[in-house]
């Protein structure tokens, strides 16, 4: 009995709870009903990026070719002797710089010094017999034959004069221009033969530069472009000179045309023999326009930067030019003054907001 109860009093409780539900009246209170669901919220706005920039300057760029040479004398010879001889005296110290016709070594002459005595003796017998064949021939005595004979006697003592002249001319040996003497290889008393090495001489100031460009480089060289040449022996430094010669003939064996240009050297310091880094300037741009490398994006087909107007990124196309420490020349896509993005443009789109962070801010 007392169950049969429990579950009437059950079923009721389910059946007003679903009538509470389902079935009440439309007009029953408002209090009565379930909460109504919150409005959702509006979108923000997209936040501005943040972003360097800097803007476009004017400046020069000088468009280069880059190469490897040898510094040479402006002159250079070694001196040799002429003729056999000994050498009777030494005039120069080593690594003195002479003039030009500073005697620099003799040699013993004594032989042609006989040789021109001789030759001397002879031509005044041929002057003598030349003069009375002339005058017998004159008062028709003596012959024609008589008289060439002794005119061609005279001649050749004359000539052997010359000869022992030039002998003895060779035996002083003199400077051919104004240089440096490199180091001797003969001694006082040395007996030397003709072609023997005695000393080298080198014409450094100004002092030369042989270099190679590539053959396509051609149509770019010209005589009177500047050069800087840089030596391991005096590395941060620079030596400015001048091409003044291109050799007409290409180099088959490297495809290269071959340079000589002119560096001064007034205190000496470049010698000849020194490995050279040359940079040559083939094209000079006053007045190019110039942005940071860290506006520059390569895209496939080309380079673009992102410009800032109106506190709007423009995505701009852009042709380069050369580059110059840590700057990049724009001939085309940009105009002086304009203001790129240097720093964040990888978070940018084109034709999104952006803010302008100054130099040493702290980014957001």
């Amino acid at each position: 009995m007392r169950v049969g109860l429990a579950l009437v009093v059950a079923l009721l409780v389910a059946g007003g709870a679903y009538w509470y539900a389902f079935e009440r009246p439309a007009g029953a209170s408002t209090s009565d009903r379930p909460a109504a669901a919150a409005p959702a919220p509006k979108a923000e706005a997209p936040r501005a990026t943040v972003v360097e920039v800097a803007r476009v300057e004017q400046g020069e760029v000088v468009r280069s070719i880059g190469s490897v040479g040898t510094l040479q004398s402006n002159e250079s010879v070694v001196i040799r002797p002429e003729i056999v001889g000994r050498v009777s005296s030494i005039n120069f110290k080593e690594g003195d710089r002479v003039q030009k016709g500073k005697l620099l070594l003799s040699l013993d002459d004594s032989v042609y010094q006989a040789e021109l005595a001789e030759a001397e003796s002879r031509v005044q017998l041929a002057r003598r017999n030349s003069e009375r064949a002339s005058e017998l021939f004159d008062r028709r005595v003596g012959t024609a034959r008589t008289r060439d004979e002794a005119l061609a006697a005279l001649s050749s003592g004359q000539a052997a004069i010359a000869l022992a002249k030039a002998r003895i001319d060779k035996t002083r040996i003199t400077a051919p221009f104004e240089g440096v003497l490199g180091l001797r290889q003969v001694s006082l008393g040395d007996y030397v033969n003709p072609g023997q090495d005695i000393v080298n001489l080198e014409d450094i100031d100004p002092i030369k530069v042989d270099f190679r460009v590539p053959e396509p480089s051609l149509r770019d060289v010209r005589e009177g472009q500047r050069i800087e040449v840089a030596l391991d022996a005096y590395p941060g430094e620079a030596f400015p000179g001048e091409v003044f010669a291109i050799d007409p003939r290409i180099d088959v064996e490297g495809r290269a045309v071959v340079l000589r240009a002119r560096l001064n050297n007034p205190d000496g310091r470049l010698r000849p023999g020194l490995f050279a880094r040359v940079n040559l300037m083939v094209e000079r741009t006053p007045d190019a326009l110039l942005v940071p490398e860290q506006a520059i994006m390569p895209i496939e087909g080309g380079n673009v930067v992102f410009r800032v107007v109106d506190g709007k990124a423009v995505r701009t196309d852009v042709e380069l030019g050369q580059r110059r420490m840590g700057q990049v020349q724009i001939r085309r896509g940009l105009s002086l003054g304009d203001t790129v993005i240097v720093a964040g443009q990888m978070k940018v789109r084109d034709g999104g907001s952006v803010t302008v962070r100054r130099p040493g801010e702290a980014g957001s």
